[in-house]
């Protein structure tokens, strides 16, 4: 790789390129930043959202409960550190990852555990294109081989609605006028917060969503 590199080792210089392929790189990169930076923002409302233990929103009338559990990765893209990796049982609640956020960074990796009614999902969360990694699905109660299959595809396809659910819960909250005047500045006070537990302040009523 040649020429200037960017803080997240995209090389910036076009050498060797004509300018129709340039701009096209340039476009893609764009797109990929904004979506990652939508995600971030989304799983770090996501872990503030989550340490009161209330649900997130609902799915098909029965609450969505989030616990972000074990390692969890930030990045920004100024700043003396671009990347931090907090790892432990407690490590996203802990005042030093509210610290890291408060400096500028986002959430953009971590494992979840998701909680719909008695059914408990584990999954790892990535920003960049909100992909789904590393799930474990909870017990198959079928006995036949063959039901056991049908009841795992069916939990994947519920593991992705509740996704979609907790991802559309944001988005509502996001393109809201109360995001700027009442949510960042609810978040900020719980980075600044030595004690963390801070209370969300503009935690609507959850929606009631559909599985499709």
């Amino acid at each position: 790789m040649r020429g200037d590199t960017g803080v997240d080792g995209v090389a910036t210089d076009a050498d060797g390129r004509d300018e129709a392929e340039v701009e096209r790189d340039k476009a893609r990169e764009a797109l990929v930043r904004g979506r990652t930076w939508l995600g971030r923002e989304l799983l770090t409302w996501l872990l503030w959202r989550s340490e009161s233990g209330e649900p997130i929103t609902e799915l098909d009338g029965t609450p969505v409960v989030v616990l972000f559990v074990g390692r969890v990765t930030l990045r920004g893209v100024v700043g003396d550190v671009t990347e931090l990796a907090a790892r432990g049982t407690q490590a996203p609640y802990a005042r030093e990852v509210r610290r890291a956020l408060d400096a500028g960074l986002l959430v953009h990796q971590a494992r979840v555990r998701i909680q719909h009614g008695e059914q408990a999902y584990e999954v790892t969360l990535d920003a960049e294109f909100l992909d789904v990694k590393g799930a474990k699905l909870p017990p198959p109660l079928a006995e036949a081989d063959d039901d056991k299959l049908v009841e795992r595809l069916e939990q994947a396809q519920r593991l992705s609605a509740l996704v979609d659910a907790l991802a559309a819960a944001f988005l509502e909250v996001r393109a809201s006028r109360a995001w700027a005047s009442r949510t960042v500045p609810a978040l900020k006070r719980w980075m600044q917060d030595d004690e963390g537990g801070a209370e969300p302040e503009e935690a609507p009523a959850p929606r009631a969503r559909k599985a499709r």
